[in-house]
């Protein structure tokens, strides 16, 4: 618990209505979006300001008190859990959108802004901000930069730390740094803008934003392509890429996610179908329906069993919004529903798929595949129950083997839901312990005292890995991709 006389500073600071510490609230910020993890945080505090954020920053480190900024909680990383405790600090309070600036195509906001209202704002000036995560509808602006969130339109346009290009932030000892601005260029000293995007909030709080737009695209149109078999689906999207085409969004889903989506959203999705690729461009209309016949003749050539392209707008925006629609379908199969991110080089995708299938095989769980082909990012999710614990233990173990397939397929173990506190006991296989020791010497010199967000990133404990060439099953079913110690502590407290 907080010390009286810290309670009556936070209060001083944010006024008393906006700091809560009674067991509603602090349960409420024990958890995010993210399955099995929950800490109880000793406060909440809600900001109104900048220099309120930089207050609450100078109690808390002469106290040395843990704090926690969020947005939403809706990153499926575990974030924003506050797993030592200290002050949880939600931004949603600084929500305004500052400006839009036509000659510059900028435009400025409060990191608390919601991801929905930005883009609506946006695009009622003509404009357009390509990022578009499937939470958009929830998440906010700042959770997106500290994240480095990504989107359906990626390949094309690409994800969040393409667009930021300002910041104004909150270091540890309540200094205010302010960084890039309305510039499109600007190489002086070291890009902290960039190094910012995707800190998870473990290197300063992210109070203000300056991000870069584009004109609003003219014309938009849809198309689905069916296949019967996992090769052809990944031999379009390769064939797709090669005949120098972009789609604005290429996407894929597994037979098992098609059924589900299809139960759910009504659409007309070939159930009976292995894969699908749902594609969109948008731009000059000329240009679009050009790409779309491309396209088309892509996708049969390559095997497609079917393409049926949208015949209107709104026929086009059920097939992304199904599309869109995946994690809240797949959650009505079970009670818990853990969704991953794991990207690879897009001619890897059928691969990783098969060896989705088989890792879940291996283990006896239910997994199922979808995400963004066209830049190799798959979400395998599985469907399982947080009260059955040696189903759980069965899951994290097939994670971790899908985990080690992406990287030794080229890929990384995470494309755009960040590392924070479920993914740290694997980010040493990607950076290595150089990377590791450099990233602690940034965390170092921005937060000496480590009270923002500790837990993140760096696990307590290290695993190893040892990549092997696949066994039959005849063999003992052993892992595709090697072999991790075992019986190391997680981060939350569980047997790894």
């Amino acid at each position: 618990m907080l010390e009286q006389s810290v309670r009556e500073q936070l209060q001083a600071i944010v006024g008393p209505k906006w700091f809560k510490d009674d067991s509603e609230s602090l349960v409420s910020y024990s958890y995010d979006a993210t399955p099995l993890y929950q800490s109880m945080p000793d406060g909440v505090v809600f900001p109104a300001s900048t220099e309120e954020v930089s207050g609450v920053m100078k109690v808390c480190a002469e106290h040395k008190i843990p704090v926690i900024g969020r947005g939403a909680g809706s990153n499926l990383c575990g974030g924003v859990v506050p797993v030592q405790g200290g002050i949880v600090m939600v931004m949603t309070r600084m929500n305004k959108l500052i400006e839009i600036d036509q000659d510059n195509l900028t435009a400025t906001f409060q990191t608390g802004l919601n991801t929905k209202q930005f883009h609506t704002a946006v695009e009622a000036a003509g404009l357009f901000y390509p990022p578009d995560p499937s939470s958009m509808i929830i998440c906010t602006m700042g959770g997106n930069i500290a994240l480095g969130a990504g989107g359906l339109r990626g390949l094309k346009y690409g994800t969040t730390k393409d667009y930021v290009i300002g910041l104004e932030a909150v270091l540890a000892n309540g200094d205010i740094l302010r960084t890039g601005g309305k510039l499109v260029k600007d190489v002086a000293g070291y890009d902290l803008t960039r190094l910012l995007v995707g800190s998870g909030g473990t290197l300063a709080i992210l109070t203000e934003a300056t991000v870069k737009l584009v004109p609003k695209p003219g014309f938009r149109r849809s198309m689905v392509a069916m296949y019967s078999d996992l090769g052809s689906a990944a031999r379009s999207v390769s064939q797709i890429v090669a005949n120098r085409i972009t789609p604005c969004t290429l996407e894929f889903m597994d037979k098992a996610t098609i059924r589900v989506v299809e139960d759910f959203a009504r659409i007309g999705l070939p159930v009976d179908a292995e894969a699908i690729l749902a594609i969109e461009q948008d731009g000059d209309e000329t240009i679009v329906e050009r790409d779309l016949r491309l396209i088309e003749d892509i996708c049969r050539k390559e095997g497609a069993i079917q393409v049926k392209v949208a015949a209107t707008p709104e026929e086009g925006a059920k097939v992304m919004e199904a599309r869109r629609s995946a994690l809240a379908a797949l959650s009505r199969l079970r009670p818990t529903t853990i969704l991953e991110d794991a990207t690879v080089p897009r001619s890897k995708i059928a691969e990783m798929v098969l060896e989705v299938q088989r890792i879940a095989d291996k283990y006896d769980v239910q997994i199922c595949t979808f995400g963004h082909a066209g830049d190799g990012n798959l979400h395998p999710t599985a469907m399982t129950d947080a009260r059955d614990e040696e189903e759980i233990h069965r899951v994290e173990k097939a994670f971790e083997e899908i985990f080690e397939a992406a990287i030794r397929m080229g890929g990384t173990i995470t494309g755009e839901h960040g590392v924070g506190l479920v993914k740290a006991p694997f980010l040493e296989w990607k950076v290595g312990a150089s990377g590791i020791d450099i990233m602690k010497r940034l965390k170092d010199a921005f937060d000496p005292d480590h009270i923002l967000n500790p837990g993140k990133l760096f696990a307590e404990t290290r695993k190893r890995i040892v990549f092997t060439e696949p066994q039959n099953e005849g063999e003992g079913g052993g892992s595709a991709s090697g072999q991790t110690a075992a019986g190391q502590d997680r981060p939350d407290g569980r047997e790894a």
